[in-house]
């Protein structure tokens, strides 16, 4: 699996994770892989750290000192082709407010403006807040209360991750911040 980011889950967020980390990855062979977008599809990783009082991972870790991570394509001298290069960002974080999650019902029944100054809210790469769905409301599971993360726009990193046709995915927690899970849509 390719390594996507580590973030450190926000107090400000989720007050049960304090000193957790969050690891996400994602399966990425350059050919297309089926299930990347589920959330139990074993193609997608979401890993917390320390794992205390957790049920069973959904995938199995192994150790490996380094592996797959994120690229972008860079132009190198005497080749006419991009070259993949391996990326490290480190990104700040500002808070800012941003509306609560409106379901596809409650949608409905707003004017125009409304929405789209809605959907200007909640749009792009960022933690926490409501998640910005491009095809239907979605969570991992509806036995458990999932939390958004954060939210990756394909069209808003400065690297390369396929999440399908200008994609965006949602990295979830758990309300008790023991699991976490990851999903995508595309238009």
């Amino acid at each position: 699996m390719r390594f996507i980011a580590q973030i450190e889950v926000p107090p400000q967020l989720f007050r049960d994770a304090v000193g957790k980390f969050a690891y996400v990855f994602m399966t990425d062979t350059g050919d297309y892989v089926d299930g990347t977008w589920e959330p139990d599809g074993g193609e997608n990783a979401v890993i917390l750290q320390p794992e205390e009082g957790t049920a069973s991972p959904i995938v199995e870790v192994t150790s490996s000192p380094t592996g797959p991570t994120t690229q972008r394509y860079v132009k190198r001298l005497f080749s006419k082709r991009l070259q993949p290069k391996d990326v490290e960002i480190e990104v700040g974080v500002s808070w800012e407010d941003e509306p609560d999650f409106l379901s596809d019902k409650d949608r409905s029944t707003r004017s125009d403006d409304e929405i789209e100054s809605y959907w200007k809210a909640i749009q792009g790469t960022k933690l926490g807040g409501a998640p910005a769905f491009i095809q239907y409301d979605e969570y991992p599971d509806t036995e458990s209360e999932w939390h958004l993360l954060l939210q990756i726009d394909s069209c808003d990193v400065p690297f390369f991750v396929n999440f399908g046709d200008a994609g965006v995915a949602y990295v979830y927690i758990d309300s008790a911040a023991n699991r976490g899970r990851m999903l995508w849509q595309c238009s």
